[in-house]
């Protein structure tokens, strides 16, 4: 599972514990606590049921349907703004093709007189499918066939190759050591001794 998501929860497997919870209290023969245990939910889950079991029966106990708060946006009008979007942002009257989390919420607002507040838009874009993309920055003064021309003709020139070099070095203070073979134990020298 992604990290940052929760899991949706089962209202199907949840419909059916209560459904099956109903069944066993009207039975009668168990205790709340050993129906808990059974079904694999809190005590204080199936005390509520019990509650809402004794005021209305069975159908007390179906869901109460969707969880959370329903969305402001119908599935059309993502589609209407989707292709807005796409139409570009000067299509809108905006002075780039540039389109910002305000920019985005303005439209919104106008296609669908729903008001978002600009850190949340970022969503309903993530829904769209629609990525993070930052303009690249080029001087204005970029000459492109200049850049041709030189990349073509000058680079060549001043580019270095590895054909052209000897044996390098690990030292980048020295261009080139002399490779000696050494003899005896690596790090010790025998020095001769007066005798």
């Amino acid at each position: 599972m992604k990290k940052g998501f929760r899991a949706r929860r089962d209202f199907k497997g949840l419909a059916a514990r209560r459904k099956q919870a109903a069944g066993l209290f009207a039975a009668g023969r168990l205790r709340q606590a050993e129906i808990a245990r059974r079904l694999g939910v809190s005590r204080t889950s199936v005390n509520r049921w019990y509650a809402a079991w004794r005021k209305g029966g069975k159908p007390a106990l179906r869901g109460a349907g969707r969880a959370g708060r329903r969305p402001r946006l119908e599935k059309s009008d993502l589609q209407v703004l989707d292709q807005s979007l796409r139409a570009g942002a000067q299509a809108w009257g905006f002075s780039t093709e540039l389109w910002t989390l305000p920019r985005v919420a303005r439209v919104i607002k106008e296609i669908t007189g729903v008001e978002y507040h600009p850190g949340h838009v970022w969503r309903i874009l993530r829904g769209l499918n629609w990525t993070r993309q930052r303009p690249v920055r080029r001087a204005k003064e970029r000459d492109e066939k200049a850049i041709q021309r030189w990349v073509a003709e000058d680079w060549p020139r001043v580019k270095k190759t590895l054909a052209g070099s000897g044996p390098g070095s690990s030292s980048k203070t020295r261009a080139e050591s002399p490779i000696v073979p050494r003899s005896g134990r690596p790090g010790r020298r025998r020095v001769a001794r007066p005798s």
